[in-house]
C-alpha cells in the first residue's frame, strides 16, 4: 500500500523535508522522525518560521532551519496539502520554481482536499496524525524493526529507530491531545505499544515535555488576560477570543496563546465551537477551532481552510476580528440548515 514512498526514495541521495508556516507537535515530530527512518539518506530540515519554545523539548528541534535546501534532489511536504499553509515558501519565486521542477511528495492525515499548484506525488489518509500515516508507511515498508526484531539489532540501529519512536509519540501524543482526541482508536494505542516496545522511557520523555509546558508568570497572567476577553455567541455555543498582532509579537515565541486559551474555551458549560482570532498587520488573519461537536472542518472550509471534524483551522486576509465573528455565525448557521436538510 505504502511502496509509492520508498519508490519515491529510490536513487534519492539528499532529501529536504519542509514543514508548513504553522509547525505544531505532529509536524515537527514527523519531520525529526523521517530524518532518522531515512537511513542512508542525507537529510535536510525546513520550516519558513521559526520552532516556537513551547515545542523545544523536541532534542533536535534545532536541526531544523530557516535555509531554503535548494541542493536537495527530492523534497517531502509533511503535514498538510494546503497551498494556503505553504504561502509563505510559494511566495518565494526560486522556492516556487524550485518545487515545481523537483520530485516532491507529500504526506498529510486532514480530511480536506489536497489542493497545491505543483506536481507531486502522495500519500494522504485519515488518521490520527500524520506521524501516525509515517509509523504505518515504516513498518509496511522496514524502515523500522517489526515483530520483535528490535531487540536483535546492533547499538547504533537501536539508538537510531528509538530517536524516530520518540518523535512518532511524540507527534501522535500532540495531534491526538494526548490520545484523548475524537479521532483516537484502539489502533492508535496499539502504536503506542509498539513505539514503547522500541525502547521508550514514556515517564522520561512525559517529565522532559512537562518542564517544557510550564508556564512563567508573565504567561499565567496573559492567560488570565485572555480568559477575561472571551466573546460568546449564538446562545453560549460559540467562543471566540481576539489575538492581535501585539500580542503575538509578545508572547507567541514563549507560549502559544492558541494553546493557552483553546481548550479552556472548550470547556466552558455550552460552549460547542471555540475559535481563537489571530490577526495581523498585514490583513492576514487566522482562525484555529476547537469543538465538542463534528463541525470544525465543515467550518474551516468555509474559509478555505480546513482539518479534523473537532480541531482544524483557517487563513484569510482583509477581514477585521469583527468582520471574522460575523462571517463565523454565518458559517455556523449555514452549516447547521444544511445538516438539518440532510437529516430531514
Amino acid at each position: 500500500m505504502y511502496n509509492t514512498f520508498t519508490e519515491f526514495l529510490k536513487d534519492k541521495k539528499r532529501i529536504s523535508i519542509i514543514q508548513a508556516e504553522n509547525p505544531d507537535g505532529d509536524s515537527l515530530g514527523s519531520a525529526l522522525a523521517l530524518d532518522y527512518l531515512l537511513d542512508g539518506i542525507e537529510v535536510s530540515l525546513y520550516c519558513p518560521v521559526d520552532i516556537p519554545k513551547y515545542l523545544r523539548y523536541f532534542s533536535d528541534w534545532s536541526r531544523v532551519t530557516n535555509e531554503f535546501d535548494f541542493n536537495a534532489d527530492g523534497y517531502i511536504i509533511v503535514d498538510t496539502a494546503a497551498n494556503i499553509l505553504l504561502s509563505k515558501l510559494l511566495d518565494d519565486p526560486a522556492i516556487k520554481n524550485r518545487l515545481a521542477i523537483s520530485p516532491v511528495f507529500v504526506l498529510d492525515h486532514h480530511e480536506t482536499e489536497d489542493d497545491l499548484e505543483f506536481a507531486h506525488q502522495g500519500l494522504v489518509q485519515t488518521l490520527p496524525a500524520c506521524c501516525d500515516l509515517i509509523y504505518r508507511i515504516a513498518k509496511e515498508q522496514k524502515l523500522l524493526s517489526v515483530n520483535g526484531e528490535f531487540d536483535k539489532l546492533d547499538s547504533v540501529t537501536k539508538d537510531r529507530e528509538r530517536k524516530a519512536c520518540e518523535y512518532l509519540y511524540y507527534g501522535i501524543l500532540s495531534d491526538t491531545l494526548g490520545l484523548v482526541s475524537a479521532s483516537v482508536s484502539s489502533d492508535t494505542f496499539l502504536i503506542i505499544a509498539d513505539l514503547v516496545a522500541h525502547g521508550l522511557d514514556v515517564f522520561d520523555l512525559d517529565e522532559k515535555r512537562r518542564e517544557f509546558s510550564k508556564k512563567s508568570p508573565r504567561i499565567l497572567s496573559y492567560k488570565a488576560d485572555l480568559i477575561n476577553r472571551v466573546e460568546y455567541y449564538l446562545d453560549g455555543k460559540l467562543a471566540t477570543v481576539h489575538i492581535p498582532w501585539e500580542d503575538i509579537s509578545e508572547y507567541s515565541d514563549e507560549y502559544n496563546p492558541n494553546v493557552l486559551i483553546l481548550e479552556e474555551l472548550r470547556m466552558v458549560e455550552g460552549v460547542e465551537i471555540a475559535v481563537a482570532i489571530k490577526t495581523y498587520p498585514d490583513g492576514k488573519v487566522t482562525g484555529k477551532l476547537r469543538s465538542t461537536i463534528p463541525i470544525s472542518d465543515k467550518i474551516a472550509e468555509y474559509f478555505g481552510g480546513g482539518g479534523h471534524p473537532y480541531a482544524s483551522g483557517f487563513r484569510t486576509y482583509d477581514l477585521s476580528y469583527e468582520d471574522t465573528v460575523h462571517e463565523l455565525i454565518i458559517a455556523i448557521d449555514t452549516i447547521k440548515k444544511s445538516e438539518e436538510k440532510e437529516d430531514d
